[in-house]
């Protein structure tokens, strides 16, 4: 079986100079391996292909034969690492919490220990005949949520 950290080295290494950055690589037990990579500003087909000559010149099917895949992490995906985060700080996204709060907001700053979301919330101020939208800050660590993913919208 081929090793996750054989592949992760030779990924590694294409990536060297490249604002590219791995976001997984999953290998099932039949050898398939998958490999998912990401960019600020999104993910060419091109650079895929490239991997993926690269990473299958590295591996010889003479001694393990396998089933290579390379492609963006999905747009509607969640996010698996830091820099997604990074990536998407000043944009909408969604966040699931582990007690099942699902919310809205826009990510506003992102590090390894936590990340914040700017959401807006209906507050009726004393006097006042309708509530009005006021912007809080919610704090969140990783442990904390099930999933946050970039948040499309259509509007």
């Amino acid at each position: 079986m081929i090793e996750k950290k054989t592949v992760c080295q030779i990924v590694d290494e294409w990536l060297e100079g490249k604002d590219y950055f791995l976001v997984e690589v999953a290998i099932s037990p039949d050898d398939k391996i998958v490999v998912e990579i990401d960019h600020k500003d999104g993910v060419w087909i091109e650079d895929c292909v490239e991997l993926s000559r690269f990473v299958e010149s590295k591996l010889s099917r003479e001694d393990e034969d396998y089933e290579l895949e390379v492609g963006s992490a999905g747009i509607g995906q969640p996010f698996k690492v830091l820099q997604q985060y990074i990536n998407h700080v000043g944009k909408e996204v969604e966040v699931l919490t582990k007690d099942g709060r699902k919310l809205a907001g826009v990510l506003k700053e992102a590090d390894e220990r936590r990340f914040v979301v700017t959401i807006q919330k209906k507050v009726k101020e004393e006097g006042a005949k309708r509530p009005k939208l006021v912007d809080e800050d919610l704090e969140f660590t990783y442990e904390n949520i099930k999933y946050t993913k970039y948040l499309i919208s259509f509007k």
